[in-house]
Formats: C-alpha cells, structure tokens, sequence
C-alpha cells in the first residue's frame, strides 16, 4: 500500500512539472523505470540532408514464428521525425517501402514488392516534427525455413540510406 501511494505521488508530482522533452542525462528515475530504453531516441547521421531527423523502425514478432500456422509473418515500420523541422519525402510512383525477407547469408528471400501493383504517380509525405507514419503490413513466409534465423529489413527505394532491419526467429 505505501508503495502504491508512493508511486501515485510521484507520479503527481511528475505532471506539475512543465512538459518539455527532457535530455537523455537529465532523465528522471520513474522516466528510467517507466522507459528502461529511453525515450528520447536518435536518427542515424543521413548523408542525405533531406532525411536528418528521421527514424526508421521495425518490429516483428518477438517469439519465435511457427511456420506451421502462420502463412505471413507481420511486419510494422513506425517512421518518426524526431528532429525539429519538417521532413518532405517525394516518391516517383505510389510505392513508399519495401520489405525483404533474408537469410543469415544477407540473400534476399522475399520481397514485398514482388506481387503487388504502383501506379506511377508521383507522391510527397510531409512528416511533421514528432510526427509518427506507420507502415503494418504482412509478408509470404513460404521461403523460410523451422529453426533459423531471418532478418526483417524495410526500405525506402526511393531513398536508400533509409533501411532498418530485425531479426526474428522462425520455430522448430
């Protein structure tokens, strides 16, 4: 019960304080337990100018897949503008990722694109500063195999410095 109270009271006083974004040295301890892997995450340096500020990741399933039962494997990229001015990606076709599957090696055993039709019309995303775009889509497991590694990597074609990648486990 105290530590209820405790906590509730911290919690309280966490929200007098003024929002603003604090730096990852300047965290407070209930910021650390509530977000042991920070909040405050950083792009990768782009050579691309036009990409500073953007973060791309991916997630998969965090057990392994059986291969029995699922036919797709589920993929979600969260593209994010954590920097402090907005981000305007044009495309030459209505295509904005792409998803592959690969083995250990780095081979590529599916492609997302493969089976799917664009139109080819260009297109612009603007991302706004603390602007999230979500991509959730589902890819062919038929190429992989029970008890092996793989990894998930989403692309931009368009712009290829922006790739991200998880590994992932398929099940015996």
């Amino acid at each position: 019960m105290k530590m209820a109270l405790a906590l509730l009271f911290a919690l309280f006083l966490a929200g007098a304080a003024p929002a603003q974004a604090p730096s990852p040295s300047s965290r407070s301890f209930f910021d650390r337990v509530l977000h042991p892997f920070g909040s405050s995450r950083k792009p990768p340096r782009y050579r691309d100018p036009k990409l500073r500020g953007l973060l791309l990741e991916v997630e998969v399933p965090t057990e392994p897949v059986r291969l029995s039962e699922v036919r797709q494997l589920h993929v979600k990229a969260n593209l994010d503008n954590v920097g402090s001015s907005p981000v305007t990606l044009d495309f030459p076709t209505s295509q904005r990722i792409d998803i592959q599957l690969l083995d250990a090696e780095g081979t590529v055993l599916t492609r997302w694109s493969e089976n799917r039709a664009f139109t080819q019309e260009a297109g612009t995303l603007l991302i706004n500063p603390r602007e999230q775009i979500v991509y959730d889509e589902t890819i062919a497991t038929r190429e992989l195999q029970p008890g092996r590694v793989y990894t998930a990597e989403v692309l931009f074609p368009q712009y290829p410095e922006l790739r991200a990648r998880q590994k992932f486990m398929t099940a015996q």
